[in-house]
């Protein structure tokens, strides 16, 4: 059940949505997309619901299944307290913002792209939450960080948004990097990277050399994902995205998911000296220095924007600070959070929606036309501001208690809460300036949409729903949260916390008092700001000059760059010959150390095979040819042939070595690889100029023998020596495990079938590469040879068309009998593959291009794609299915089943692999030559160049 909340929204959230926004010829595809949204989204929150009852009666429910046991990454997934608190924020803020956004986007942003990446981002984070094994976990998180990219960017022609995701991208997945690190390091010294086991080894990690270095590349992680100082920048240039995108991110998911794994880790990690004084620390600066620079912050997404790393500051300090009630106020704090700061980041984009800007020194008097959308945000901002009746109060009332509570020892200490009501006044602050810039404060003043009005209803509503959680939460907090902040809080703790009571009145004491001066202060602060226009007239912006996070990104970037730039200049000169020069030079110097040392090795011990004439001549054969073409590779063709004469010679070597399904793949490749070469080719002329001096050739000869005597020396050491094989391994398990006795084939579909996999998938794209680089092109046939001959292009011979039909269905039995034997003889779907394409070859070379393909149905190539697509599809499916056997992928099953007359028949579900291959390889080598031919194919036979003529209009 609780993978199943995640696939929802990351396999069908993703797939119907962006199926159904792709449908843009439909006239409903925009609601139909939100609705599918919508409603998938709502299953998630469902099933969280249904399972909600055992997690409040004190269950903790898991989820185990292996899958890459070997590193220890499983699918370990576990729902407690703290992980229902935030899935149900994911889910339920995303249903909000889906029908926000359904209003929100225009008529020209593609809803498809939209909703598939925020589901994508969803499930992302639901991982995050659920996952109770760290490797799993930092899937997950940087995943966030790719789908975050994308939601960043939606507007990618905009450079801003550009910009903001590429910030976003390398700051959250540079500290996704060094959280991997400490996750590795983490699970090195506990011996599990399951988090429920690591709880009880706590007192190991955190006694262990290494946990140090672990605590702060884990917190490196959480700082950069939730933009703690100085990480903060990123968060800012994000705001280009839009506000939907904003609302969600940046209030309730992606920004907390650094918070949620500080909480998460604090029982493993937490509690030491130096745990708390960075996460402290960090905390402390981040809420004290954002709540100010955001009151000069004139964009109004970039007020919210500080505000929320100031906010998220505030909940990392009380993790820091460590004390159990301390954790209730973090718990608190983060649900509040996500209420009014989701509202005021909606109420921004329907005022930016209705105004055309966000610039607040524009802004103002939008109280008299938009009264319902200005009630809804003063009563988020008298949230965020700590306003009593507001649950923002609360929680802040809560957090200026334990900062006192945290100075008691006296000293520096009392710095906590000093900074801490400093940071209060100017969230006060701030938020009476979003109030009275945005809705009062005169007259809009030059506004691109010069007539705003109240937005539609589907805009309002979410808006509305949080505000009023807003005030109920802040009048009676413990009917409402006080469950979910107890639950999540003993998650937290690892035990329940100890008696408190979330209530309004505590009586009077110092955080009151504090809170009460933050009030005053902050308002009188802002008046004073606001006075005469000063605050308008004041701009951030210049005051750290290059010293701002982004300036210093930016910089480092631009300089990284530059020196990347310098480095490859240098380095890449355009000159294939001196980039192997280099490599082979500084491969002969590594060898020549130990041989000019006398410490190489020498002749083995092993005893050597006799030499027979057959081995001398191959050896002749071949040493002969690559002579000829290290003498005369300038000519083009004639080279390929010679080549064909070592593929030929290495064929012969296979069979004297007894490896016949090699000899077999070789002389089906040399064929097909032959005509390949020659037709691509033929695009080129006969013969490359001879560009080398002298000089050059004479050091390219004395490398070449020196690297192939080298590479002669190593494979003399090698072969004379004994080596333990493997290979009675797969001699004996062939039949056992892969149900075959040609082991060689139970290797490529088994054993390693994954590898198979990969290469037939590198040989798709290898094929459609050619075909998109060279689609459309077209150049016209030569008519004469380098001598002046003439080229024919006369009907191919009669006996040629006739021979080609005789062979075809001979060939396709040849393959048939290849294929099914090839599981226990050899053969196989890949040689059968070169088989098929052969006689497939053989009918361009007899009928032409033109009619083959009209045999075919080819479609100028595009039938072979799909057939490509097919056998890539045939084969990954195949390895799929062994999930459904509780199998590790690709693993086949076998047996004989006995069918009437025919008896037993051996069937394995690899032969289901091998038909990809096969159907892979044909059309591979097909589309290859179909785009190869096309570049010469003219509509009419080739004509003579009529003669141009000269000016005075008499032919020459």
């Amino acid at each position: 059940m609780l993978l199943l909340i995640i696939l929802l929204p990351l396999l069908a959230g993703t797939t119907l949505t962006g199926w159904s926004g792709a449908l843009l010829h439909h006239p409903s595809h925009r609601p139909r997309t939100a609705w599918i949204a919508a409603a998938v989204t709502a299953a998630s929150l469902g099933l969280l619901l249904m399972q909600a009852p055992a997690v409040f009666d004190g269950e903790v429910l898991r989820h185990f299944t292996p899958w890459v046991p070997e590193i220890g990454l499983n699918i370990g997934l576990r729902l407690d307290g703290l992980s229902l608190m935030f899935a149900l924020l994911i889910t339920g803020m995303g249903l909000l913002i889906i029908l926000y956004a359904h209003n929100y986007l225009g008529a020209d942003d593609p809803v498809g792209k939209f909703y598939s990446t925020l589901m994508l981002f969803m499930a992302a984070m639901l991982g995050i939450v659920l996952s109770d094994n760290v490797l799993l976990l930092i899937v997950f998180w940087e995943l966030t960080s790719i789908s975050s990219f994308l939601l960043v960017g939606y507007w990618n022609h905009r450079a801003d948004a550009r910009a903001g995701a590429r910030m976003a991208l390398a700051i959250t997945g540079g500290g996704g990097l060094a959280m991997l690190g400490g996750f590795v390091l983490l699970g090195q010294i506990a011996g599990t990277y399951e988090i429920s086991q690591m709880v009880a080894l706590a007192a190991q990690i955190q006694a262990d050399s290494r946990y140090p270095a672990a605590l702060v590349l884990i917190l490196l992680g959480c700082f950069t994902k939730s933009a703690q100082f100085p990480f903060h920048f990123w968060l800012p240039q994000a705001m280009a995205a839009p506000t939907p995108v904003s609302a969600y991110l940046h209030s309730a998911t992606m920004v907390k998911a650094g918070i949620f794994l500080l909480a998460r880790l604090t029982p493993v990690i937490g509690g030491t000296e130096l745990f708390v004084g960075i996460v402290s620390t960090a905390g402390l600066v981040t809420v004290a220095f954002a709540a100010f620079i955001a009151i000069f912050k004139h964009d109004l997404k970039g007020l919210l924007a500080y505000s929320t790393i100031s906010h998220l500051g505030l909940i990392t300090l009380l993790i820091g600070l460590g004390s159990p009630l301390a954790a209730v106020a973090a718990v608190f704090h983060i649900l509040n959070h996500a209420s009014f700061k989701a509202a005021l980041f909606m109420t921004a984009g329907i005022v930016d929606h209705e105004t055309g800007t966000r610039d607040m020194r524009q802004l103002g008097g939008l109280y008299k036309l938009m009264p319902w959308t200005a009630t809804l945000a003063m009563v988020a901002s008298a949230a965020m501001a700590g306003v009593p009746l507001f649950n923002g109060f609360l929680s802040k009332e809560m957090f200026l208690t334990e900062t006192v509570a945290f100075a008691q020892s006296g000293g520096w200490r009392w710095l906590v809460p000093a900074l801490a009501t400093l940071a209060a006044l100017c969230s006060v602050a701030y938020s009476a300036r979003l109030v009275h810039d945005v809705f009062f404060n005169g007259a809009p003043r030059d506004l691109p949409n010069p007539h705003p009005h109240e937005p539609p209803i589907g805009m309002k509503a979410p808006v509305a729903l949080l505000a009023a959680v807003c005030v109920v939460v802040g009048i009676i907090p413990a009917l409402t949260l006080g469950p979910m902040v107890q639950l999540a809080s003993t998650a937290l703790l690892g035990a329940p916390p100890p008696e408190y009571h979330l209530a309004i009145w505590h009586g009077f004491n110092l955080p009151l008092l504090l809170s009460v001066v933050a009030l005053a202060a902050g308002v009188a602060f802002y008046l004073l700001l606001a006075r005469n226009g000063r605050l308008h007239a004041t701009s951030s912006e210049g005051w750290f000059g290059a010293l701002t996070g982004s300036s210093l990104f930016t910089r480092g970037s631009d300089r990284l760059f530059a020196a990347a730039g310098r480095i490859t200049s240098l380095l890449e000169i355009g000159s294939l010959q001196r980039y192997i020069a280099w490599m082979v030079m500084a491969c002969v110097a590594a060898v020549a150390v130990p041989v000019l040392t006398g410490q190489a090795p020498g002749t083995g011990t092993r005893e050597l095979l006799p030499v027979n004439l057959p081995a001398l001549v191959l050896w002749g054969l071949l040493l002969a040819a690559c002579a000829w073409l290290a003498l005369n590779h300038h000519d083009r063709f004639q080279s390929v042939v010679v080549t064909g004469v070592v593929g030929l010679v290495t064929a012969l070597s296979f069979v004297s070595l007894s490896a016949p399904d090699l000899a077999l793949t070789q002389l089906t490749v040399e064929v097909v690889s032959t005509v390949l070469l020659l037709m691509g080719l033929a695009l080129l002329p006969r013969h490359t100029p001879r560009e080398s001096a002298p000089s050059r050739r004479l050091r390219d000869a004395s490398l070449a023998l020196v690297g192939g005597a080298g590479i002669a020396w190593l494979a003399w050491v090698m072969l004379t020596r004994d080596h333990d094989s493997i290979a009675w391994y797969f001699l004996n398990q062939s039949a056992i495990a892969g149900g075959g006795t040609n082991a060689v084939n139970v290797i490529l579909v088994d054993f390693r079938g994954y590898d198979t996999f990969g290469e037939i998938t590198v040989l798709g794209i290898a094929a459609i590469g050619v075909l998109a680089l060279m689609d459309g092109m077209r150049t016209r046939r030569a008519t004469t040879d380098a001598q002046g001959q003439l080229f024919t292009f006369a009907a191919q011979p009669l006996m040629l068309r006739v021979a080609a039909r005789v062979v075809l269905p001979l060939a396709l039995v040849v393959t048939l009998y290849i294929f099914m034997r090839g599981h226990n003889l050899p053969g196989g779907g890949f040689i059968a593959g070169l088989v098929t394409a052969v006689a497939l070859v053989l009918q361009y070379v007899a009928m032409g291009q033109s009619r083959a393909e009209a045999l075919l149905r080819a479609e100028g190539g595009r039938r072979f794609v799909r057939w490509i697509g097919i056998g890539l599809g045939i084969a990954g499916l195949t390895g799929v299915g062994a999930f459904f056997f509780g199998q590790p992928f690709l693993t086949s099953a076998h047996g004989h089943p006995h069918l009437p007359v025919l008896g037993d028949i051996p069937l394995a579900t690899a032969a289901l692999f091998d038909l990809g291959v096969y159907i892979t390889v044909v059309g591979a080598t097909l589309l290859t030559l179909s785009t190869l031919g096309a570049v010469t194919r003219e509509s009419g036979p080739s004509q003579p160049a009529a003669p141009r003529p000269t000016p005075d209009g008499v032919q020459p």
